[in-house]
């Protein structure tokens, strides 16, 4: 394995996004220098003030970006404080940057952007999605549900969504189908009938990710979860362009043949500089066999996040719009529940309070000091 370079790295962490500001880490100046020796790497993080409550998501994104590249085994963060000069510097190019990108995406800077993915169809990958959007938001998130899988929509019949699409009157925005608290937007909410064949060419469905992520009014979410088509094609490559932010959560069965090809889709997404934060065994049990999964995990070099059942209530609760991980018994809800602790640990929300409010309630802080 060929030993990674300064410039590979500071090219992943322009994946690493400053929640408030929006840059990413490197624009901002944020990165002082980078470090390696061997497979070792040591990362200077500077942040505008030592205090800021953002401090934890910036260093763990940091963290995990860089430690998921081929050949790095351990990631060292300094972090610092800023000087007046560097912050200065920091706003100058904050303000650059808002001008430049005059129509960003409708997804908040501050959501977690979440893609469950798969390197071959029929591993469960949608079923997935659904529960773990259905049961972020049985927990009090603020949660999306974005069907990008154009082709093989899915979404709307598992989630039980109802109704179409349509464009607010004053904004101008498509506003989102709601179902089980989550926000859901599906090419399957905009057609006549889920019996249509989508005859879409490559150009179209990256356009039509680009609409539903710059003209759907998201509001404020805490996570956005990507269904993902299989395989490393148009939507994948667009994805990481649009949504640099975003994380991969890869989902196979146990079997060694579909091991092979979930693999794949996490190279293209190391490629792209999307993280893989963790990997997903669907359909474990008797018929399919177990460890698959644990295998690909320690592959990848990142946690089984789950095990989950061949369970005849998935299946039922996909075909009846009924998401199994709000139910309060059986073992694939268990399961669920037990991955959703994980994947919120591995992927945690980000904290509201920002740096700037934190300078200001410490400026307030000394004014009542002096009085």
């Amino acid at each position: 394995m060929s030993q990674v370079t300064s410039e590979q790295v500071m090219r992943t962490l322009e994946g690493v996004r400053d929640p408030e500001l929006g840059g990413n880490v490197v624009e901002l100046g944020m990165i002082t220098d980078v470090v390696l020796d061997g497979g070792d790497v040591e990362i200077g993080l500077a942040l505008t003030i030592a205090e800021c409550p953002l401090r934890n998501q910036i260093e763990t994104d940091t963290r995990r970006r860089v430690a998921s590249m081929p050949g790095v085994e351990n990631v060292t963060i300094r972090t610092t404080a800023m000087t007046k000069r560097q912050r200065a510097e920091l706003m100058s190019v904050a303000r650059r940057h808002a001008r430049e990108n005059a129509e960003p995406t409708q997804v908040s800077s501050t959501t977690r952007v979440i893609a469950i993915a798969s390197g071959k169809g029929g591993v469960g990958k949608s079923s997935l999605a659904v529960n773990i959007a259905a049961g972020l938001a049985d927990r009090g998130f603020a949660v999306g549900l974005l069907d990008a899988d154009i082709w093989g929509f899915s979404i709307p019949r598992m989630i039980g969504a109802r109704g179409r699409l349509e464009a607010d009157a004053g904004s101008s925005l498509i506003q989102p189908v709601e179902a089980t608290g989550v926000k859901v937007v599906s090419t399957g909410l905009i057609i006549e009938s889920e019996d249509t064949a989508l005859m879409w060419r490559g150009l179209m469905l990256s356009k039509a990710l680009e609409q539903f992520l710059k003209q759907v009014e998201w509001g404020d979410l805490d996570y956005l979860i990507l269904d993902m088509p299989p395989g490393t094609g148009d939507v994948q490559m667009a994805l990481t362009r649009m949504l640099p932010q975003a994380e991969m959560i890869v989902v196979t069965t146990p079997q060694s043949a579909a091991q092979r090809v979930a693999i794949r889709v996490a190279d293209m997404a190391r490629r792209s500089h999307m993280p893989v934060v963790g990997v997903i065994e669907n359909m474990s049990g008797d018929v399919f066999g177990h460890g698959g999964g644990q295998q690909l995990a320690d592959e990848l070099g990142v946690p089984l996040l789950a095990s989950i059942p061949l369970d005849q209530a998935v299946v039922e609760g996909g075909d009846q719009g009924h998401p199994v991980v709000l139910r309060t018994a059986g073992e694939a809800a268990t399961a669920l529940q037990e991955a959703l602790d994980k994947v919120i640990a591995v992927v945690p929300p980000a904290d509201m309070e920002t740096c700037t409010g934190r300078i200001a309630k410490l400026i307030a802080d000394l004014e009542d000091g002096a009085a």
